[in-house]
Formats: structure tokens, C-alpha cells, sequence
């Protein structure tokens, strides 16, 4: 288990609490084969991605499932899966290799240093005990000048959600979110954007930046 401090110094540890203390390995090792956000929202992230994601690069698809939301026509070289349960990432037809691995029991990533053009991290950045040192680590793992795109909603599992994220609304997730890069510094043209689609459906929120 790491031994690093949740939230990493950026809020009181206690913002980092969860109803659900249990081991994630447990609770994720169920497979849950269905998306998070719903059509339009899923339209709006791939959208996103093909505007910010580098054409034919090697991408790290962080906290990774089933389902990628990569729009089909962006051209990736290869895309790497990082997430808690084998199966689904098995099923996930636009990955090259899957890679079982917590972040919350061990935030250091198992990467040398610049293999990637980009990372995402699609609708669960709630669930991170360890923010701080896992957008330290993102950077690590990227050459200059690439992405990191984390995007959300107002959907989430609450007992697995960290308290700072249940108890505040989307403008302060945007805040949350943004707060995390310019806190791991080392990131550049930090941006946080409502991707919302027209209508009644489930918003999106998207803050990504380049590592410097």
C-alpha cells in the first residue's frame, strides 16, 4: 500500500476519505461492462480528443475499461490500457495492451520516462487518492508538449468517490481538477472547457494540459 498521504498535501487527508474503504481491487474486480456518460457526452469526449490528441502517437489511456471513446477516425500508433479489472480492458477493441494496475495502492506508474504523445483519463479522476502525484507521474511518463486530458461528469460510484469530490458541484470539480496540474507543476496551457452537448443529457467537463 502506498505510503503517501491522500490528496498529497493539496486539501486535509480527510478530503480524500471514502464511504468505501475497502481494498479497490475488490470492489473494481467486478467487471461492469457499461458506459458512464451516455451518447452525446461520449460524442462531445471523442470530439475533444481528436481536436487535442497528437495523430499517430503512442497514447496512455489511464484508468482504463471497456470502452475508450477514441473517435474512429483519429489515427493513434498504439494505445496502452491502465485500469483495475483484466476483463474489461480484454474487451476493449481499441487497445494494444492492457495493463492491471492501481493507482491508488501504487501511484507510480510502470513506464520509463517519455514513452508517450498523450494520456487520458476518462471520467474518473474521482476516485484518485493520490492526485497530486499521479499528474506528477503522467508528466513523467510523456514526451514535451503532450496531452493529458482528464474529463468528467456529475456521475460517479459515491461510496468510492473522494469526500472533496461528492461534497462540491461541477464548477468546483473544474476548479479540483485544474488545481491538481498547477499544484504537480510542470504543465503548460493548462485549459478547463464545459464540452457539454446541447439538450438534456449528461454534461462533460474536460481540463487537460501539455507537460512543459
Amino acid at each position: 500500500m502506498s505510503s503517501a498521504t491522500p490528496g498529497d498535501g493539496l486539501y486535509p487527508p480527510a478530503a480524500y476519505e471514502r464511504e468505501d474503504e475497502s481494498a479497490d481491487e475488490r470492489f473494481y474486480g467486478v467487471p461492469r461492462k457499461v458506459v458512464h456518460i451516455d451518447d452525446g457526452a461520449i460524442a462531445a469526449l471523442g470530439r475533444c480528443y481528436a481536436e487535442v490528441l497528437p495523430a499517430d502517437g503512442r497514447l496512455l489511456d489511464l484508468m482504463s475499461s471497456w470502452r475508450s471513446h477514441l473517435p474512429a477516425g483519429l489515427r493513434l500508433a498504439e494505445v496502452i490500457g491502465l485500469g483495475m479489472n483484466a476483463e474489461e480492458m480484454a474487451d476493449n477493441p481499441q487497445l494494444a495492451k492492457a495493463i492491471v494496475h492501481d493507482v491508488n495502492r501504487e501511484p507510480r506508474l510502470p513506464f520509463a520516462d517519455g514513452e508517450f504523445d498523450g494520456a487520458t483519463c476518462a471520467v474518473s479522476i474521482q476516485y484518485v487518492l493520490h492526485p497530486v502525484l499521479l499528474f506528477r507521474e503522467v508528466h513523467r511518463v510523456l514526451r514535451p508538449g503532450a496531452p493529458f486530458v482528464v474529463s468528467f461528469s456529475n456521475r460517479c460510484f459515491p461510496t468510492k468517490a473522494v469526500a472533496v469530490w461528492l461534497h462540491s458541484g461541477d464548477a468546483q470539480h473544474r476548479l479540483l481538477v485544474r488545481s491538481y496540474f498547477e499544484t504537480a507543476g510542470g504543465w503548460s496551457d493548462v485549459r478547463d472547457e464545459d464540452r457539454s452537448p446541447e439538450g438534456s443529457g449528461d454534461p462533460l467537463y474536460v481540463v487537460w494540459g501539455r507537460r512543459a
